[in-house]
């Protein structure tokens, strides 16, 4: 029998047989003290948690889920998309350590590293975003512990070979940490290609609706499981039941609906590359685009996200064409049901060398709506773009 597709897949871990008559998602256990019948129970670790903190069904359910989805051993969950990315990099470091990054890596992780980590005798050092692989693996030092890997870049979108950058990395003994959000643990899995720690922020397409902040760490060699479960103990992290249930009914359809949003982010999206407005558009799925062959080589899919310079304007200018939009919500996060546009160029100077960008960068988050709506109100946005 050939393996169920990952449509089939997560929703058959909700269906299976075996368990009795109960109800198709699991009850939401709200809980800080949970009952023993016994001290003997108490210490039975076979009896289940043995305090809220460990996770009800709900929890539970949707770390089993996700660790299915990313192939890995094990799976815990945090707060937010950003507790994802700290926690392996505070568990898997020490004072003295390096960790390696993008220079275009998320700016409240770039935060963490240069406030946080650096306070705490962690340095880091960031690769330029447009570095191959074999570069990057160039720049690993005898400090070098952990390399941070973001693949499609945040907001230029730029792609590495994380399939060829694992391995170098762990020839030389260096951990390796992804995020995945982008690619929602189905256009790509981390742990399948070598890389120690996939993260991904469940706030985002897990969700899909907009109303939760989560995340989700997943590993799968024994060591690294250990030093995650007791960074995750020591920390005293935990989620709400009722997020992990919204969570775990937002895993049931999700690619569904990462497949329907790529379809009408990639209209919207060579739309807006045909424009004389727009200088260019940064998406890896577009043939053109720079990154498009590694995207190919190694993705089965794209999120609906991507970046869009223009030509010429100001930030004055941009602003005006986002403030003139109607369907498009100002707002930042991405993954969920509605479409999106923020003005990124600001971020840029967060960066060791800033890209040299002909105009306004802009940031397009494709939701659920008929892409042809979508496109006239650009359209309409874009009649006040002054003409270069």
């Amino acid at each position: 029998m050939d393996p169920l597709s990952d449509r089939t897949r997560l929703i058959a871990s909700a269906t299976r047989r075996g368990k009795g008559r109960r109800p198709v998602n699991p009850p939401v256990e709200r809980a800080s003290t949970l009952l023993s019948d016994s001290v003997a129970d108490m210490r039975d670790a076979g009896q289940g948690p043995l305090y809220g903190i460990e996770g009800t069904a709900s929890q539970t359910a949707l770390r089993a889920a996700l660790a299915d989805l990313e192939q890995a051993r094990d799976c815990w969950l945090v707060p937010s998309g950003l507790a994802a990315v700290t926690l392996p990099l505070i568990a898997l470091t020490k004072p003295g350590d390096e960790i390696l990054t993008t220079d275009a890596v998320y700016g409240p992780v770039r935060r963490f590293l240069t406030r946080h980590m650096a306070a705490r005798g962690v340095v880091t050092r960031f690769h330029p975003p447009q570095a191959p692989a074999a570069g990057i693996a160039e720049r690993i030092s005898e400090r070098t512990r952990v390399i941070l890997i973001e693949s499609p870049a945040s907001l230029t979108f730029e792609m590495i070979d994380v399939p060829a950058l694992a391995t170098a990395a762990r020839a030389r003994n260096v951990l390796t940490v992804m995020d995945n959000t982008w690619a929602a643990g189905l256009a790509f899995r981390p742990l399948v290609h070598g890389v120690d720690v996939s993260v991904q922020a469940l706030t985002k397409y897990v969700g899909g609706h907009s109303d939760l902040m989560l995340g989700a760490v997943s590993a799968s060699d024994p060591a690294i499981c250990t030093r995650i479960a007791d960074a995750v103990e020591d920390i005293g992290l935990c989620v709400s039941p009722d997020d992990a249930w919204l969570a775990l009914r937002g895993l049931r359809t999700l690619p569904l609906r990462y497949a329907e949003q790529a379809r009408s982010a990639l209209t919207v999206a060579d739309w807006m590359a045909a424009r004389p407005e727009v200088a260019r558009v940064l998406y890896p799925a577009r043939p053109d685009d720079l990154a498009h062959d590694e995207w190919a080589r190694h993705y089965t899919g794209a999120a609906s996200l991507f970046g869009v310079v223009m030509k010429g304007g100001s930030r004055v200018d941009a602003e005006a064409l986002l403030n003139g939009l109607t369907l498009f919500g100002l707002g930042y996060s991405w993954g969920g049901f509605e479409s999106l546009i923020t003005l990124e160029t600001p971020q840029m100077a967060w960066r060791e060398a800033p890209p040299t960008l002909e105009g306004p960068l802009l940031r397009i988050h494709v939701g659920l709506e008929e892409p042809a709506d979508l496109i006239a109100d650009l359209e309409a946005g874009l009649a006040g773009w002054p003409r270069t």
